[in-house]
């Protein structure tokens, strides 16, 4: 396994190459004749970068076909095109492609800003019109070595993905010679080969139906949305992506509820309460959907391979058998790829039937507990209630309007119970279960979502010690000051910050810093001047959201860094504060 990544310049490239596996690290300046050398040696390798499926492989491909790395570079970063488009001679290179970064990512400097690593810029611009002097083509070379770094510690951070990948590529390739080069497709680009979908064009995106199964007696007004045919449009405006979406907004058992083309969404706005709570989540919903109503992807060749691979799943997951998470990804994968019209399991109307099946049937479910417990909040596929109080008869109660709804509709109802609820919104929660707050393993038993209380990782840490101290309140009843004042290590206070393209720099006080990924922290010192993006267009600089007044910039390796005494703790503080007050607490 080669780990790899390329910097371009207009009469100058290069590329640092770290292989794993011989513990060797090669450096290839100007040299096609050295790289051709190097991917013979290695063609049958795996090769990781990070944005490699859409600029590092073209560049790669294409110095190994005569082209002008900066040709190609421009082509993909200032006109924006695919680098596939570039020549069709890139296809005749064989390359085993596997790229670390996800459709949701940031980039590789915000990692490194949150691993805690030194996220410094090389002094050397890109745009530079001359050669490299030798100086300027060592300090390249250390910045590109140090992403390449980088992009080994995201890998095995997410190691457990890369395997999964490889479990999908082995998927695809039963009953035939295992083919590598499979790696460079993406997770539903398998699952679309795995299910032997063939596309096939289709207009009837909203010719869908309801459940047979469905009993809604107080809320047919949802049904009536549904079946209207002027509602049938996922925008208000169908010619204008960026209009308003069609939804409908409706009060159900006393919660403002959203239902539309997505999941059904309601939620109790700024609700914190004690009691006897149970969160109710259907298995595998969609999945099941898919499978119980017959409304898989029809251009399977057979969907009963759907299903195999649901119950082989269900097997392995009981085993601890690894292969189970390949197999999840192709459930899961299957709704979303159901919406691509790049997918070959492209199908519109399918997946508008499961959404609809799904809101519709958690509908029926809320509309038969409402007499008898308080809905807190529902989402795509489960449902939070409080009850009157712990009793067993208040709990079989439940149980039996549960279990006959999961006798008619054929899903399954999965219980959890919790014992404290805060509750900004939909989307921003934290529900505290009854007894210990972790499990035997140390993973935490606690429920929390949105950008707030989220759980954090190596790869998003962002402003941690307002996140603990947020979650160390709501959980075990620790003041906010308590945890901030405590705390003496400078990571536990970044704000990491990168500009997008809509913006060419970045403004500390009057002076121009020179990267455009930064880490923050809030300063006592009123000589520290607050941080600020200007705009590429009007040139008009604005603040950089959450950002304190008064900060410095950190940009070396911040982790086991000690707290300067000009740390302003007390801005976090604040912040922890005014986060609470969002959840309705202070």
């Amino acid at each position: 396994m080669l780990f790899y990544d390329f910097e371009v310049f207009k009469h100058d490239w290069l590329v640092v190459v770290i292989d794993m596996t011989k513990r060797k690290e090669h450096v290839i300046i100007n040299d096609p004749e050295a790289l051709e050398k190097l991917h013979q040696e290695n063609a049958n390798e795996i090769w990781v970068g990070f944005n490699s499926r859409h600029y590092d492989q073209y560049i790669f491909k294409g110095i190994l076909c005569g082209f002008d790395p900066k040709k190609i570079n421009d082509y993909i970063i200032v006109k924006g095109n695919p680098g596939w488009k570039f020549s069709s001679l890139l296809r005749n290179i064989k390359l085993i492609n596997y790229d670390v970064m996800t459709n949701i990512d940031r980039g590789l400097k915000t990692f490194e800003g949150f691993m805690g690593n030194n996220i410094k810029e090389s002094s050397v611009p890109f745009t530079i019109d001359r050669k490299l002097t030798s100086a300027e083509i060592e300090e390249t070379v250390e910045y590109c070595r140090h992403d390449v770094e980088q992009t080994i510690e995201v890998f095995l951070e997410r190691k457990d993905d890369f395997e999964a990948h490889v479990g999908l590529v082995k998927l695809a390739c039963q009953g035939k010679p295992l083919d590598l080069f499979l790696l460079s497709r993406t997770k539903v680009q398998l699952s679309s080969i795995i299910l032997d979908a063939n596309k096939t064009e289709r207009n009837d995106e909203f010719d869908i139906d309801f459940p047979s199964t469905l009993k809604i007696e107080k809320y047919t007004q949802v049904v009536d949305w549904y079946a209207d045919p002027e509602n049938r449009k996922y925008n208000v405006e169908p010619d204008n992506p960026k209009s308003k979406k069609n939804q409908l907004e409706i009060m159900v058992a006393g919660v403002p509820h959203v239902f539309g083309w997505g999941g059904v969404h309601g939620a109790l706005d700024k609700y914190t309460g004690e009691g006897y709570y149970i969160n109710m989540d259907v298995a595998s919903l969609y999945p099941s959907l898919m499978i119980l109503y017959n409304l898989g992807s029809r251009n399977m060749k057979d969907p009963k391979k759907y299903e195999e691979i649901y119950h082989t799943r269900l097997k392995y997951k009981a085993e601890g058998n690894p292969l189970q998470l390949p197999l999840k990804l192709v459930l899961n994968g299957t709704y979303g790829a159901m919406k691509d019209k790049n997918n070959n399991l492209y199908d519109p109307r399918q997946a508008n039937k499961v959404c609809v099946y799904g809101q519709l049937l958690l509908l029926d479910l809320i509309e038969k507990l409402e007499p008898h417990c308080q809905i807190i909040q529902s989402n795509t596929d489960g449902v939070l209630i409080k009850l009157p109080d712990g009793s067993d008869k208040s709990f079989s109660l439940i149980d039996d309007i549960c279990y006959e709804w999961e006798q008619r509709t054929g899903l399954v109802l999965e219980f959890e119970e919790f014992k404290r609820v805060f509750q900004k919104d939909v989307n921003n929660y934290v529900i505290v279960p009854h007894g210990e707050l972790y499990n035997e393993k140390g993973k935490p038993r606690w429920k929390s979502k949105g950008a707030y209380v989220k759980k954090l990782n190596k790869l998003d840490y962002d402003l941690p010690i307002v996140n603990k101290a947020l979650i160390n309140f709501m959980i075990k009843d620790v003041p906010v000051e308590q945890t901030v004042m405590e705390c003496d290590d400078l990571k536990e206070f970044q704000l990491v910050s990168k500009i997008s393209g809509k913006y060419t720099t970045i403004l500390h006080g009057d002076e121009e810093v020179k990267e455009k990924c930064i880490r923050i922290f809030a300063s006592t010192d009123e000589n520290d001047a607050g941080v600020q993006k200007v705009h590429a267009t009007t040139g008009k600089p604005a603040k950089i959201p959450n950002s304190p007044e008064n900060c410095f910039i950190f940009n070396d390796a911040v982790n086991e860094v000690k707290a300067p005494k000009k740390l302003n703790k007390q801005w976090y503080i604040d912040l922890a504060k005014k986060r609470l007050a969002d959840f309705g607490v202070m």
